[in-house]
Parts: C-alpha cells; sequence; structure tokens
C-alpha cells in the first residue's frame, strides 16, 4: 500500500485531557502477574498480596541492657538498709544487651546498679520488678502478623522488617512492561555523525527512565523509518508482547504522521488531539486490547503527554495512587496569557525575593527541552481563565524541592558564561545554595531589581553620550530604590566570525557592504545597546543591515547562529566566539557588573557570594577562559534616593 493512500489528517480534537485520560482508564484491561521476588531485591517493588511475619522478632526473652538477670521476687526485700547478696549461677546470671534471658529469670538489672563484692558475688539495694530492663517474645514482630498490606511499597526500612521476621520472598506485582516505538526519518543514534537535516533521538532514552522511575519496566524499540508498513508491523508485534505501547512522533497533522491511522487499521482510537498547549497532538488507542498512546515528537509536549496518560495506566497496572507534587503559592513576574478552551503549562522559574515567592515564565516552545531541565515549577492556566496579569497571584505545581528554590539567588540580567561557573562554585560553598540565572538582558535585569524579583542583575549598559557603563542608568531608572553596584569584571566584545572570516569582515562597513546576515542581541541587551551605538557613530541605518531584526537571548545563541551560516557574523563576547570554535574581532572593552538591592548585598548569602568571586580558584577558572579580567577587591558603589555613594 503507498503512502498516498493515507490522507493527512487535518483535523484535531480539542477533547479536555481529563476526558480522554478517564476515557482511556475504562479501556485498560491490565493483565497483571504476580511474581516472587528475595526480600533483599524487592526495592520500590508493589506487594500483590498482603504479607505476614515467618517470625517472631525477638523470638526469646532478651535483655534490653548490659547487667544481670534475676528473679525479681528474690530481689524485693532490697534496700539501703538491707543490701541483698546474690551468687553467680544460683541467684543471678551476667547478660548483654541482647542475650537470652533464660527461665526462671525476670528480670534485668543494670549492671551501674550492681556492686560486685568478687567474682561470684553481687550486692544490690534496689528491688528489681518482673519483666524490667527485657524485651518479651514478639516485642516488635509477632509471627503471623500482617506486616503490609496488598499495595504496599516497598522501602528500605520494610526490607528489614523482612528479613528480622525470616520473610525471605514476597509476592509482587509484576512491572508492566511498556514498548516505546521512536519514529521518524530524520532521527539518528546519539553515537552517529551528526549531519544537517538530521536528529539526535534522545526522547526515547528519557521516556524509557521516566517509565522505570514509575515503576515500569521499558522496552526500547529501534527507531523506525516514516514508512506506514513498518510503523504497522512494529505497532502490530509490539501490541502482542506489551502492556503499554508508546510511540514517539506521528501523532500530529503531518503529511507523514501516519500513526493516527495505522492505530485506526489495527484496532481503534479514542482521542486525537487534546485540549492542552503544549501537548495537543495525543493519540490514545488499543490494539488487541493493549493502549497505545502516541505522544508527540516535541520533547516538552512528549514529556507532559507521558505523565498525562501513561504515568497513570502504570500505576492503575500497579494499583497504586498517582504521585501528586507540592503546590506553592507565588506572586507572578509577568503577564502570563492563557488560551480559551485549553489548559496551558508553563514551565516557570522560582525565586525567593523578599520575603515572597516571585515566579516568570520560561520558554513556552514545545521542543526546548532545557525549559523542563531549569523549570522550579508549572503553572496550569485553566481553560476557562484567559490568563494572569503580573503582580497576581497563582499556585504552581512544584518540580523541584523548596528548600532548594528558597535558598537560591535569582540572577535575571545580561548573559555571561561565568555565571555558570559562579553558579557552580556556590553550590561548593553551599550545597543548598546555588544561582538561578535567566537570560533577559540588562534593562529587563535592572527592572527585575526595581520591581523586587531578583536578588542580582548582570547589566553591561553603555551610556552613547558619556560612553561609561552602568552609573547613569541606575540614577535614571533606580533613583527611588537603595541598591548596590558591584564592579564585577570587564570583558571583550568583538565580531564573532565563521572560522577564516571567509566574508573577510573587519569593520561595519564590511558587515553592510558585503551582505553579511547579522544575528542580532534583543532590545535592551548591552550588546544591542553598544551594536546601535557604532551604527549612529558610522552614520548607518538599521535597515542596512540584514537580519538586524533576528534576536537570540544570548551570546552563545549569537554564535551558534553564526557557526552554523559562513555568511553570518554577529556581536558578542570573546569566550563565545572561542566555546564554538569561531573567529574574533575585538570592537571594544566593556564593564559588566553586578546590581544588587542593598538588603542582599549586605546579607550573609550577598557576602558569601562577593568571597566566591573573590577566590582564588574563581578568578583562576574565569580568566583562564580569557577575555576577561577579574575586578580585584573592588569598592562597592551605592546608590539611593539622596545621593551616590
Amino acid at each position: 500500500m503507498t503512502t498516498n493512500h493515507y490522507r493527512r489528517k487535518i483535523y484535531l480534537e480539542d477533547k479536555p485531557r481529563l476526558e480522554a485520560k478517564n476515557e482511556m482508564i475504562k479501556h485498560f484491561r491490565p493483565k497483571r502477574e504476580v511474581e516472587w521476588l528475595e526480600s533483599t531485591n524487592s526495592i520500590g517493588r508493589v506487594l500483590a498480596e498482603p504479607v505476614f511475619a515467618k517470625s517472631s522478632m525477638p523470638h526469646y526473652h532478651a535483655s534490653a541492657m548490659d547487667g544481670i538477670a534475676v528473679v525479681a521476687e528474690q530481689t524485693y526485700s532490697a534496700h539501703e538498709q538491707n543490701p541483698i547478696q546474690l551468687k553467680r549461677n544460683e541467684d543471678f546470671i551476667y547478660v548483654d544487651t541482647g542475650n537470652q534471658v533464660p527461665s526462671p529469670f525476670d528480670a534485668v538489672i543494670m549492671i551501674e546498679h550492681v556492686e560486685e563484692l568478687n567474682e561470684e558475688t553481687v550486692e544490690i539495694i534496689e528491688p528489681a520488678s518482673p519483666w524490667q530492663h527485657i524485651r518479651p517474645i514478639g516485642e516488635d514482630i509477632v509471627q503471623e502478623e500482617m506486616l503490609f498490606p496488598q499495595g504496599h511499597i516497598i522501602r528500605p526500612v520494610d526490607i528489614g522488617v523482612l528479613l528480622a521476621s525470616r520473610t525471605l520472598t514476597i509476592p509482587v506485582i509484576k512491572k508492566p512492561f511498556v514498548t516505546i516505538i521512536p519514529t521518524g526519518n530524520e532521527l539518528m543514534d546519539p553515537g552517529d555523525d551528526i549531519a544537517p537535516g538530521k536528529l539526535i533521538e534522545f526522547n526515547g532514552t528519557v521516556i524509557a527512565n521516566y517509565i522505570s522511575e514509575w515503576g515500569g519496566a521499558p522496552q526500547l524499540n529501534a527507531i523506525v523509518k516514516d514508512e506506514p508498513e513498518q510503523i504497522k508491523a512494529t505497532l502490530l508485534k509490539a501490541s502482542e508482547q506489551s502492556d503499554i505501547v508508546v510511540i514517539n512522533a506521528g501523532s500530529s497533522a503531518g503529511s507523514k504522521d501516519y500513526t493516527v491511522h495505522m492505530i485506526e487499521e489495527l484496532g481503534e482510537v479514542f482521542t486525537h488531539g487534546v485540549a492542552t498547549r503544549p501537548g495537543k497532538p495525543v493519540i490514545i488507542g488499543k490494539i488487541n486490547e493493549t493502549i497505545i498512546i502516541g505522544i508527540p515528537g516535541y520533547s516538552v509536549s512528549a514529556y507532559l503527554a507521558l505523565e498525562w496518560f501513561v504515568r497513570p495506566l502504570i500505576c492503575e497496572f500497579l494499583q497504586v495512587s498517582e504521585p501528586k507534587r507540592l503546590m506553592l503559592k507565588v506572586k507572578l513576574g509577568r503577564r502570563i496569557v492563557g488560551t480559551m478552551g485549553a489548559e496551558d503549562f508553563i514551565r516557570m522559574n522560582i525565586g525567593f525575593v523578599a520575603g515572597e515567592f516571585i515566579a516568570n515564565p520560561l520558554s513556552r516552545a514545545a521542543g526546548v527541552t532545557m525549559s523542563l531541565v531549569r523549570a522550579d515549577g508549572l503553572l496550569v492556566i485553566p481553560p476557562t481563565s484567559l490568563g494572569y496579569e503580573q503582580g497576581e497571584y497563582a499556585e504552581v505545581e512544584l518540580l523541584k524541592p523548596l528548600e532548594e528554590i528558597k535558598n537560591s539567588i535569582v540572577f535575571i540580567g545580561s548573559h555571561d558564561l561565568t555565571i555558570d561557573l559562579l553558579s557552580s562554585e556556590m553550590k561548593k560553598r553551599n550545597r543548598s545554595s546555588s544561582v538561578m540565572s535567566s537570560h533577559v538582558g540588562s534593562l529587563a535585569g535592572m527592572m527585575a531589581i526595581k520591581k523586587g524579583e531578583a536578588h542580582v542583575a548582570g547589566i553591561h549598559l553603555l551610556d552613547p553620550e558619556s560612553k561609561t557603563y552602568n552609573k547613569t542608568y541606575i540614577q535614571r531608572f533606580l533613583a527611588d530604590k537603595e541598591v548596590v553596584l558591584y564592579p564585577f569584571l570587564k570583558r571583550k566584545q568583538g565580531w564573532l566570525l565563521s572560522k577564516g572570516n571567509p566574508l573577510e569582515i573587519k569593520t561595519l562597513a564590511d558587515i553592510r557592504n558585503k551582505e553579511a546576515h547579522f544575528v542580532n542581541r534583543q532590545k535592551g541587551a548591552g550588546t544591542r545597546i553598544l551594536f546601535d551605538m557604532l551604527l549612529r557613530e558610522s552614520e548607518m541605518s538599521v535597515e542596512e543591515i540584514i537580519g538586524y531584526e533576528r534576536e537570540m537571548f544570548s551570546h552563545l545563541g549569537v554564535a551558534a547562529e553564526v557557526k552554523g551560516d559562513q555568511h553570518a557574523v554577529g556581536l558578542g563576547i570573546y569566550p563565545a566566539a572561542k566555546s564554538m570554535g569561531l573567529d574574533f574581532i575585538p570592537v571594544s572593552d566593556e564593564h559588566y557588573d553586578l546590581l544588587m538591592t542593598k538588603d542582599f548585598y549586605e546579607s550573609e548569602q550577598g557576602r558569601c557570594l562577593i568571597e566566591v568571586i573573590q577566590s582564588v580558584g574563581f578568578i583562576e577558572k574565569v580568566e583562564g577562559i580569557g577575555g576577561y579580567m577579574i575586578e580585584k577587591n573592588p569598592e562597592p558603589i551605592y546608590f539611593n534616593s539622596k545621593c551616590e555613594g
């Protein structure tokens, strides 16, 4: 059958996510099996049946102290005025903690309360009560008592109880077998030589690890090409061998998205498209009574869909509750627009600033995997909402521990490679502290300080009139805020060029005359301000620069674009050029400084940050990169509403 037989399925449903989930669960007919495991290898497994103790613990009367075992009745008359002497092996025996207390002895006296007269005789002045300092049989565990109910998930401490009660094997639910099928002509294995038009297949491995974490047994299939018969054969085989099948990519409405057609031919489709952003093109169906989940190729969409639909199936199979994350009330640092009729899942950075949790959105693009890596939480905008205004409060689902978020230093501002090094060094100094950075440009960083949404902003704002950095902008925009400008480092800005400089770019005029493809920074970035000043000084207009409107949000982003296009040029810092193997022509030296609130600068965290910056190890690492010079023990500059210090 030719691929032309399968017409593009343009229309995707907007089925509510929970409706699609509940419908899927109704169709799920898991074939659960029980397997017996050694207790020592059962961590994280789910009990298929209740487990009962095979033996008591302790299984004999055991001494709870070091001392002597006695017959309590024989000690009742002991008193300071009436000491009693006891004969070894007749009236008492020595016992250590854990030793058996044999009949007829029924009490233990601590060795500290015993006077040893000689090797065979002791004296006591206090009576013992029956069963004092003795652990009776079954004090901890009684033989045949139920240790754990069906559905209990085995923890490390549980294994100790199992072994102590001589319960050496236990019945557990066999893990659901989940086949993962990556599809796409453009996919290649991570170890293959990379080529234009080819993408590394990593989703399958991530999906497999999520499934393992949730208690499933993943099987990652080899990459399947976008050919209907191959997809069909792979799905059919997987449905016969698996409890659940996950097929990655091919779920949308593209010309080579065949998954929905294959499931329809082999079985039944319940859902094609859910009302979510991202993650809409989800397919749910069944083949041979096996649930098939088709998830989008974009990584963020794939991982969210996996959690919405595959995790519930695994939990249902294992008969355990779905885990729920901690919710946190946050203040939103920016306006966030929702989509009426669809749930929006927004990845958020969260910082604890001036006694409040402040949250800002990360990239909403469905393919930006790092947005999930960097996310501290997830904001869900319901389908009936148009979103939230800046300054409103909302609840977010935490993706990281609250303590980690609370101890992070929130850095918002201009991008620089040294900030990642600074975060690493801070983590070494204090494991619960790190730098949470967001690269939005110098002006946006300054505004974050003004609004109380950041602890630190990296800025390098050149005043075209005075040719000085940062001070005039602080005086203009932060006149009512007590802040500190900490001179951090000097760095070189210059032209980033393809290796060998094929266009022979040396000046700004060369960029225009040779029609180079310019890669710009976003509005408000210090580098953008520098480039605009260079244009004015050269009496050139933005219209003369091809690509002026093409914006990147970091120096590395500019460098990566230049690396991929021999006709491209960008303005950026030397370390970015070095990291990408580009040529670099210096244009100017600039000051890259750290702006902080006065309260943060004088806080314990602020002092720690400065100590790390001035440490020998950090300075050596930064200056070893090249193109940087750290300011040694600079004088911080204080600003407030009345004066500049």
